[in-house]
């Protein structure tokens, strides 16, 4: 287990915490539908029935917003959303960029140049700029706002896989190999690939924190998900206007929901990188 195996350092004790924070927002967002499907917790999008804007109480935990929309379900429907969202942008990221990146950095030559010439033309756009061009053009919704996402982090893989590639190809097994007949597939997928993916997955939980963030800031500007699909962004934009009223609550609770699942991603990113640089990978 990855917990078992953290040091038992500072920067091992806070990856077990982001472990468990992590862990929690998945069940978390595992567990909302089978509660909403029971009546358990009621509907994120129902509040006819229910005060606006009603303080935090028995009947309503977190309160309700100017809809009369429960925020604690708004808010435990959020975790689900934004894993989801964040998961997907990430994975299609990974398998985008990685393999880019080791093909660029064993050619070299014009494959290279041409390659490196547009990843690096989207990694000079800041994040959250480029990730709102893209969403203005894509449109919102869950899909359309984990492409935006994905293409905003291909660049980042791209770059560190690609300058791995091209350190790895140089070692003597990989030339030995290369005089033994194996083909470009083969040392890609035999000797580059079990190299050059150690860092990727500090590199995903970091992003991941990231994301979260990005996925937020875009639901705050209105470029994110259908106010109809909880989002703590989109929850944030609309309690903007509420909160200098005094009506904390529905801004207080997405917001601190999303700066605890940022944490827990960052001290988990922060423990994987100290675990794996003790634990360095074998190049053969």
């Amino acid at each position: 287990m990855l917990s078992a195996a953290l040091p038992s350092t500072l920067s091992g004790r806070l990856a077990r915490w982001g472990l468990t924070i992590v862990a929690v927002y998945a069940l978390v967002a595992l567990l909302t539908p089978l509660l909403l499907h029971l009546g358990v917790l009621p509907d994120p999008n129902a509040g006819l029935d229910n005060p606006i804007y009603a303080a935090p109480s028995a009947a309503h935990w977190c309160g309700t917003d100017r809809l009369g929309r429960d925020v604690c379900t708004r808010t435990l429907a959020g975790s689900g959303v934004a894993l989801q969202v964040v998961a997907i942008a990430l994975v299609l990221a990974l398998v985008i960029g990685v393999p880019l990146g080791m093909v660029s950095g064993y050619l070299g030559g014009g494959v290279d140049r041409l390659l490196v010439l547009l990843m690096d033309t989207l990694y000079t756009l800041p994040v959250l700029l480029l990730s709102v061009v893209l969403a203005f053009l894509l449109g919102r919704g869950l899909p359309n706002a984990a492409a935006a996402l994905c293409v905003v982090y291909v660049p980042q893989y791209f770059r560190v896989v690609r300058n791995q590639t091209a350190q790895v190809k140089a070692e003597l097994f990989v030339e030995a190999a290369r005089s033994l007949g194996a083909g470009p597939l083969w040392i890609l997928r035999r000797y580059l690939l079990r190299n050059v993916i150690t860092s990727v997955p500090v590199l995903l939980t970091l992003n991941a924190a990231d994301a979260v963030l990005v996925l937020g800031g875009l639901g705050f500007l209105g470029l994110g998900l259908p106010e109809t699909i909880p989002e703590w962004g989109g929850d944030l934009q609309q309690a903007l206007t509420a909160v200098p009223t005094g009506i904390w609550w529905t801004a207080l609770f997405p917001g601190l929901a999303m700066f605890v699942l940022v944490l827990g991603l960052s001290f988990l990113g922060e423990g994987l990188e100290s675990w794996l640089a003790g634990h360095p990978q074998r190049s053969s």
